[in-house]
């Protein structure tokens, strides 16, 4: 019997000696296929430039060309994954850190000529004398007039210390200056605005994650208390993500340390870590709501998940974007780099927040969001249910009144800017934030000044209309018919006075905020926006309702 059974033991192990060579084999022959195909369209992909520079009928840009290429490979995968050339670098640092070199200002371009769209608070634009509306004619005596923002920005844009000569023409005078402008290490504030509101609610707005939020957001956080917060509102709304190490610090302010707060999970294991609070927080039990939106993508998704999962706090708004990817930067030489996906991130509870799966294509190349059908429940520290595939659903939604049409043109054509202007040129001094609003008068004057430059807008209602026309034409129903569309047609006639009217609120508190930017900046038209924001009064009451906050979190409202 002993026998038998090392007889047994030995064959076993010669057995599974051999699956194991078997499938090393099988494994080294996997990648040498691999590396073999790999080799294989590198070499076909180096052959087809060369045929094409030596024998194409006309002569080629072989760096375009391998460009078009590169562009059109990374494409394929997912749209964070870009290649950056070194030309590049400054706005992918940018992207980062908040921080570049210049004179602090948003230039735009309106038939052929470059003008100041924006000059940032305190920084060398403003500090200058530049304003919103003024022309820029030349850069270091180079002529603007035809060129680009981006060769405008980059002629702008150079090492803190330097000067920067402008001919500007100014708006509403037009006179003709030339500015030494001297740059400085512009750093773009990743707190848009924070305030104390009524009832001790405080308020931070974070429009990006960049490598300074979580010290900028400290410090408006410990302003906020001295003043007397009781309780705070997050605003995440249109925040496109940036720097998740910055997003952790955030959610560790307000969690015990060694919570889990994001895990990232990739191809190579190594490269897999679990991302835990490190320090105490600033404040464990201070009630939070979070507002988010649609705009609301992977950093954003962090805080607002994060938070959510460890029962922390209300989320109110809309479902977010559903970006659960995360990139990483790789040199590639002759300063190049690769921005690539590298993983996907978890929140605490476990679940990856991508809405878009982009390893699975249809037959056209596109993409389409993760089915509800294919996603999982997860469950929050208290036992909430949460699912994944398709951003953070908010604990409350909420309902927009979405912008008219009218207003979408009305910007577009810049009339809203150049009103903006020229109401800012006319009036020296206006009221403080909370406290203006646009006159009847002033409005009145505005929808003279639309007219005055006659102003047309496409109407999504006629552009129905007319297709559905068409198709009961195609199919036979017109006949009979052309009495009601005629009356129909008659309705959806095109009246800009009649929908400057009817829209009024809306386009009204539009054109305050940037009447408003043209004396306050940012901040003062952020403060006046808040006035008239849908969402902030639901995160307020809720904060305010401590009873129904703590139903919320404890997976026991019956709403």
């Amino acid at each position: 019997m002993k026998r038998f059974n090392k007889k047994y033991a030995l064959a076993f192990f010669l057995l599974s000696l051999a699956v194991s060579n078997f499938n090393t084999l099988f494994a080294q022959d996997q990648r040498n296929d691999k590396n073999f195909e790999l080799n294989k369209n590198l070499d076909l992909f180096y052959n087809i430039v060369r045929e094409l520079d030596q024998f194409y009928v006309d002569s080629i840009k072989p760096d375009k060309l391998i460009m078009t290429g590169v562009d059109a490979m990374l494409s394929s995968l997912d749209p964070y994954t870009n290649f950056i050339p070194e030309t590049d670098m400054d706005d992918f640092k940018f992207m980062t850190t908040g921080e570049y070199g210049g004179i602090g200002s948003l230039i735009g371009v309106k038939d052929g000529v470059i003008f100041i769209s924006e000059p940032y608070e305190g920084l060398p634009a403003s500090k200058s004398g530049l304003r919103t509306g003024d022309v820029i004619l030349s850069i270091n005596g180079v002529d603007m007039k035809g060129k680009k923002v981006d060769d405008a920005s980059s002629l702008l844009k150079g090492e803190a210390n330097t000067d920067v000569v402008l001919k500007v023409k100014r708006y509403g005078s037009g006179q003709i200056e030339e500015l030494k402008i001297r740059r400085e290490k512009i750093q773009i504030n990743s707190i848009a605005y924070a305030d104390l509101l009524d009832s001790n609610v405080g308020y931070i707005q974070i429009s990006s994650f960049t490598d300074k939020t979580g010290d900028e957001f400290k410090a408006a956080f410990q302003d906020l208390k001295k003043r007397g917060m009781e309780s705070l509102v997050i605003d995440l709304r249109g925040n496109g993500g940036g720097v998740m190490e910055e997003a952790i610090k955030v959610v560790n302010y307000f969690v015990p340390k060694g919570e889990d707060v994001v895990s990232t999970r990739g191809k190579l294991r190594q490269w897999d870590k679990v991302y835990k609070t490190t320090l105490e927080p600033l404040d464990s039990v201070i009630p939070l709501a979070i507002l988010v939106d649609q705009g609301s993508a992977s950093a954003s998704e962090i805080v607002s998940g994060a938070l959510q999962d460890l029962d922390r706090a209300v989320i109110i708004g809309n479902r977010t974007f559903g970006k659960g990817l995360v990139q990483s930067a790789r040199g590639i030489g002759y300063n190049g780099n690769i921005k690539l996906t590298t993983a996907k991130y978890y929140t605490p509870s476990g679940r990856c927040v991508q809405a878009i799966d982009y390893s699975r294509r249809n037959a056209d190349g596109s993409v389409g969001e993760i089915p509800d059908s294919l996603t999982q429940v997860f469950k929050t520290k208290n036992g909430r249910d949460v699912r994944d595939g398709g951003g953070i659903t908010p604990d409350i939604k909420t309902t927009l009144t979405p912008a008219p049409n009218i207003l979408f043109y009305l910007v577009n054509d810049f009339l809203v800017f150049d009103f903006a202007n020229q109401y800012a040129f006319e009036h020296p001094q206006i009221e403080m934030p909370k406290q203006f609003e646009l006159s009847d008068e002033d409005y009145n004057k505005f929808k003279e000044y639309v007219k005055s430059k006659n102003f047309t807008y496409d109407k999504q209602s006629e552009k129905m209309l007319a297709k559905l026309k068409e198709v009961a034409k195609f199919e036979g129903y017109l006949d009979g018919s052309e009495n009601e569309f005629a009356a129909l047609e008659a309705k959806l006639t095109h009246d800009v006075d009649r929908s400057l009217d009817k829209f009024k609120p809306e386009i009204s508190q539009y054109l305050a905020s940037e009447i408003l930017r043209r004396y306050y900046y940012q901040k003062g038209s952020s403060a006046y926006q808040l006035k008239h924001d849908q969402e902030l009064p639901e995160a307020i009451n809720i904060l305010k309702d401590q009873a129904k906050y703590n139903q919320i979190l404890s997976g026991k409202d019956t709403k």
